[in-house]
């Protein structure tokens, strides 16, 4: 038997391996699984450089990943102005007044986390109610879905921004009654301040990031599909260089940048273990919140509107063609149904042309039309999607597409019954940073405070252990990587989680409440409660 391993007995384990789904224990040597199985086997393991943790009978699973967040964006958001929860414009106002009078004159205050749609006046703000508040100050805020930013004069003018300006393309300008920018922009026009969500803070500190994997940790996560740029990708990659990276990112580059990736000869699965190159992002439209989700029909609350298609479809073609042809992975955001249906309808246009190892994923899969729920498994294409994200706009879809349309929104459980390939994320900081919360969701589709009573279309809710299963071995297949995590099994790497309370014997209502005894990622524990 080897040394330095990590024996985990009197555990129960659920390891998501068909072949052996039940275990007491496991045993560890670094970043791999030696044993799983009995306590009375466990033992013939141990060494005197062996370390055995005693789990108490508690429920111990494969470590968790997040399938979709934007995570230095997250880390910067430790630090800047929070304003999630606030009900109304006045107690957004008064948390950016606050943070005015301790920051010196000129420079920029950023923040995010608004949600209009849960003011008790759910208008977009505008320039004069910040103008009040930061007169001295630019100010950035990023709406909670990351599709609208509201910005004052003093950054609207900084930003060159002005009733002359003209909207990129798949991107609005909003304006006020006397023609000028009213101070919010939305989808691609927020690249008129140069970048997207997190890029207009200060530059990221080492310690905000170290901060922000520990919470990570403190979740269960130890993998990441980050969503973000070129800034990102350095900061984590001198984390890692620095021998400070203790949880693995799998990550995307923006479209933008595909063509130098493509002349570069970049390809999916550079890099190692615990950071890779994989995919391309792209969006084919905006957000529900923000009414820019592209929908085949016009928005109940807004009919004369369908949303934005931020991309068009043969720029989608022909993204998604030369990332296929470069051995790269294609990640698009659709969230109306006539978005998913583009989406789809390019990715049959792959499949037609031979590339059928191509991995192929639609991100958030929010709203769907009913001809296209068979089409995931026929296709093959990844459901990536954020449970947290329904009992946020579960109120706001009612709203925007009436009932009956709203009944295929987050529709878990029909994309599940239809075999599509399912893995669960965040898109953290839009959302809660917590799988539990998101496992909450998925099971019972409910909010927070236990609303609906039954649940928002309940006949869309999943069982705990199918949310698990997507926030596990589904999100490893999503990136290729079911050969080595996912699931715990002989040969596959050191990733577990511990949880205090047992996630599939209490009642789903609980869930949200259930947190993480243990986290071990790469075969140590980063995370003990």
């Amino acid at each position: 038997m080897m040394a330095h391993s990590l024996i985990l007995h009197n555990g129960n384990f659920v390891t998501l391996d068909a072949a052996q789904p039940r275990a007491q224990a496991l045993v560890l040597r670094g970043d791999e699984i030696l044993y799983v199985g009995d306590d009375a086997t466990a033992r013939r393991y141990q060494t005197r450089d062996s370390v055995t943790l005693d789990l108490q009978g508690k429920l111990a699973l494969p470590a968790f990943t997040d399938a979709h967040i934007h995570f230095t964006g997250f880390a910067q958001s430790l630090e800047n102005v929070d304003l999630s929860g606030c009900q109304n414009l006045a107690q957004a106002l008064t948390r950016v007044r606050e943070r005015v009078a301790e920051t010196p004159p000129n420079v920029l205050i950023w923040g995010g986390g608004w949600n209009n749609a849960e003011w008790d006046a759910p208008a977009f703000p505008d320039k004069r109610a910040l103008d009040a508040v930061a007169p001295h100050n630019p100010v950035i805020l990023t709406r909670k879905d990351g599709h609208s930013v509201w910005l004052n004069s003093r950054a609207l003018r900084d930003a060159n921004i002005t009733r002359a300006t003209l909207a990129p393309a798949g991107g609005v300008i909003d304006y006020d009654a006397d023609g000028e920018p009213s101070g919010i922009l939305r989808e691609n026009a927020i690249g008129l301040l140069g970048g997207g969500i997190g890029a207009f803070g200060n530059a990221l500190r080492p310690d905000t990031l170290q901060r922000a994997l520990q919470y990570a940790h403190a979740r269960g996560l130890t993998t990441i599909h980050n969503l973000e740029d070129a800034n990102a990708m350095r900061a984590l990659q001198t984390l890692h260089a620095n021998g400070r990276l203790s949880l693995r990112v799998v990550h995307s580059i923006p479209v933008d940048k595909l063509t130098f990736a493509a002349a570069l000869g970049l390809q999916r699965g550079l890099g190692d273990e615990w950071f890779r190159f994989q995919a391309v992002k792209m969006f084919a439209d905006g957000s529900l919140g923000s009414r820019t989700a592209e929908m085949h029909e016009p928005y109940t609350d807004a009919p004369t509107q369908r949303g934005v298609a931020v991309t068009p479809s043969d720029a989608l073609l022909d993204a998604a063609r030369l990332a296929a042809q470069s051995n790269i992975d294609v990640w698009i955001h659709a969230i109306g149904d006539r978005a998913i249906t583009r989406v789809l309808d390019v990715f049959a246009q792959l499949r037609a042309e031979g590339f059928a190892a191509a991995r192929l994923r639609i991100e958030h899969v929010q709203h769907l039309h009913p001809s296209d729920v068979t089409r995931f498994r026929e296709l093959n294409v990844i459901a990536s999607m954020q449970p947290l994200h329904q009992p946020s706009d579960m109120f706001v879809a009612d709203a925007a597409l009436g009932p009956a349309r709203a009944a295929w929104t987050y529709a878990f459980k029909r994309l599940l019954d239809a075999g599509a390939p399912l893995a669960f994320g965040s898109d953290c900081p839009v959302e809660p940073l917590d799988p539990l919360r998101g496992i909450h969701a998925a099971a019972t589709r409910q909010n927070a405070a236990d609303a609906p009573e039954k649940g928002w279309y309940p006949e869309q809710k999943i069982s705990a252990l199918d949310a698990v299963r997507a926030y596990t071995l589904g999100a490893a297949q999503s990136v290729g990587d079911a050969a080595r995590a996912g699931s715990l099994a002989v040969g596959k790497r050191g990733d577990v989680v511990v949880l205090q309370q047992n996630i599939f014997e209490i009642p789903a209502r609980e869930i949200q409440h259930a947190t993480v005894a243990c986290t071990i990622s790469g075969g140590n524990v980063v995370y003990q409660a």
